[in-house]
């Protein structure tokens, strides 16, 4: 049964929300504008906010959806296998979005499917790294640096705030940080060459 939800949470997250959503409504592929990525970002970027927004709630209810497959199984909720069950769901749906059967193995960064996952298992923790990313976004308007901070600081509120003390769950938000790192690398590069892309806040019209 488990591993029939493994499969399940994979499939779920290779829904490739921002691809098909391109292809159908505006006949045009995301991964070949933009940044190249399969995900909410690029999306807003490339198609605008009509597609952007349903792109990113989408991504996110996949990580939620496939988190709670867990409340299917026959573990009590305050046992710790309840709790590596929910990170494996979460691991597998991540893995999906990344690498989706769907759409040739080639997907998104994860982002928004990882606020999903996280925010089911560690809503304190995640909220708090969610305020993280709202003020280095509106401090610099950079989405990846955003991403990246907000992924960094995760492990650390886990552990001095959430006083997590389930090893499993410290390894996962420790693959988590390193997993925002190594799927931002191009915006690494961008960043440090002053070149990444900045997002519009807010937008002021004089008439």
């Amino acid at each position: 049964m488990v591993a029939l939800f493994i499969l399940f949470a994979y499939l779920l997250g290779s829904i490739p929300t921002s691809v098909w959503i391109g292809k159908r409504f505006y006949n045009i592929d995301v991964r070949e504008f933009g940044s190249g990525n399969a995900g909410a970002t690029n999306t807003f970027r490339v198609l605008g906010k009509k597609a952007g927004i349903p792109v990113l709630i989408i991504d996110i209810l996949k990580g939620t959806l496939a988190v709670s497959l867990s409340y299917l199984s026959s573990y009590e909720q305050s046992n710790e296998s309840f709790v590596n069950l929910q990170l494996g769901l979460g691991v597998a749906t991540l893995l999906g979005h990344i690498f989706p059967v769907f759409a040739g193995f080639r997907g998104g960064k994860g982002v928004a499917t990882l606020l999903g996952v996280i925010m089911c298992i560690t809503p304190v923790s995640c909220g708090l790294a969610l305020i993280i990313f709202l003020f280095v976004l509106f401090s610099s308007r950079m989405v990846s640096l955003s991403s990246m901070m907000a992924g960094l600081s995760y492990p650390f509120l886990l552990y001095f705030v959430a006083h997590n003390d389930n090893n499993i769950l410290t390894v996962f938000s420790i693959i988590v940080a390193a997993l925002l790192i190594v799927t931002h690398r191009k915006n690494i590069q961008r960043i440090l060459r002053k070149e990444e892309s900045k997002v519009q806040l807010f937008t002021v019209r004089i008439k």
